[in-house]
């Protein structure tokens, strides 16, 4: 059969990644597109995936209607690629996803990752097959909805999937006994990040300042526009790919952005993350909190203090290790379930009356 997958920023590179090597090991032929932005590419390349790349988005802040331009382009590329390709089932999210599916009468399934923005939600769902999200997410889109017990990034970071590399510390050139953190700083360029912002420059400076007072502090630039030369902070300058293991051997992770700090908390290492103007409410950070594993800040001198804390107590990552095994090890194995339900060409009522069925219909009523 043939599997088309969208890779439109590094976080779908690596929810697929796993699924995308066991789909092509069973002898399906999968199709990727992706989108140049960020390190997306990079990591394709690192993992030896095999794509196309249908178009590009800069790390800059971007206007709705900068948006809309730059969608009605790549539409254009994506409709060729995907008739041509003809897919049995598409995974994907947002318009990317809607149009293709629409346009090859494909059975699409789109797997989001977090609470779904009001233009992405209103564009795809009326052409998607079905829906797939973490239990905790607090909508219910509808009939074609379905949840799984876990979070995105267990795709590639449940203990049946995920394996760090031993040698991070060598690498990153810390010492085996160094405490250090990380701290990631959003570009705020996305969709749904219009009319939203993180740490102010003088918070940015702040911050690391404070951090840099009682360990090692590596950064995490989205934008890749930091002047590191008066800051008492280090350049996170790894491979994108490596990001992962570094987070799992660092002391403290802060950031004002959602992804890193959810990846965080299921490594099981101490995670902050600053709210900013963002007035949405996540489940999946509320579900993380809730076990210990992660802390949400509306106000900056709580990000510090609490930051600060954190690197003064030395059993914090211990107290997170124990609680991160313990919760994790009771999740969804989210490769496999995307697996099963590629193979069923969608069809999710299909997989769930197998014996091993992974996924839930949500809840009857939003909280």
């Amino acid at each position: 059969m043939r599997v088309l997958v969208f890779t439109n920023t590094p976080a779908h590179v690596h929810t697929y990644r796993n699924a995308i090597d066991r789909l092509v090991d069973r002898g399906h032929d999968v199709l990727v597109l992706a989108r140049e932005y960020g390190c997306t590419t990079d990591l394709l390349d690192f993992f030896g995936i095999t794509y196309g790349v249908y178009g590009s988005h800069e790390a800059t802040a971007y206007s709705r209607l900068e948006f809309a331009r730059e969608l009605t382009g790549q539409l254009a590329d994506i409709a060729l690629e995907a008739r041509r390709f003809d897919p049995d089932v598409l995974f994907g999210r947002g318009p990317y996803a809607a149009f293709s599916g629409l346009v090859t009468s494909t059975p699409t399934v789109l797997l989001l990752d977090d609470e779904p923005g009001d233009f992405n939600h209103t564009v795809s769902r009326p052409f998607a097959d079905a829906i797939i999200t973490p239990h905790a997410t607090r909508r219910d889109l509808g009939p074609n909805h379905y949840t799984f017990d876990g979070f995105k990034e267990c795709a590639y970071l449940h203990p049946a999937v995920y394996e760090p590399i031993p040698d991070i510390r060598d690498r990153l050139g810390v010492a085996d006994d160094e405490r250090y953190a990380i701290v990631r700083f959003n570009a705020f360029d996305a969709l749904h990040d219009v009319g939203a912002a993180g740490f102010s420059l003088t918070q940015r400076r702040d911050l690391l300042e404070a951090l840099s007072e009682e360990a090692t502090v590596f950064v995490s630039d989205e934008a890749g526009a930091m002047d590191f030369r008066d800051l008492p902070a280090r350049e996170y300058d790894l491979h994108p790919a490596l990001l992962h293991d570094a987070i799992r051997e660092a002391h403290l992770l802060v950031a004002d952005t959602g992804t890193i700090v959810t990846e965080a908390g299921l490594l099981g290492t101490p995670a902050i993350r600053y709210g900013g103007t963002e007035d949405r409410e996540f489940g999946e950070f509320a579900a993380l909190a809730d076990v210990g594993l992660l802390e949400e800040c509306d106000h900056y001198g709580r990000v510090r203090d609490r930051a600060l804390e954190v690197l003064r107590d030395e059993n914090a990552r211990a107290r997170h290790r124990e609680r991160r095994d313990a919760y994790v090890s009771g999740l969804v194995d989210l490769t496999e379930l995307i697996v099963d339900v590629a193979e069923a060409r969608g069809d999710v009522e299909r997989v769930l009356a197998s014996p091993r069925a992974e996924a839930q219909r949500p809840r009857a009523t939003t909280q």
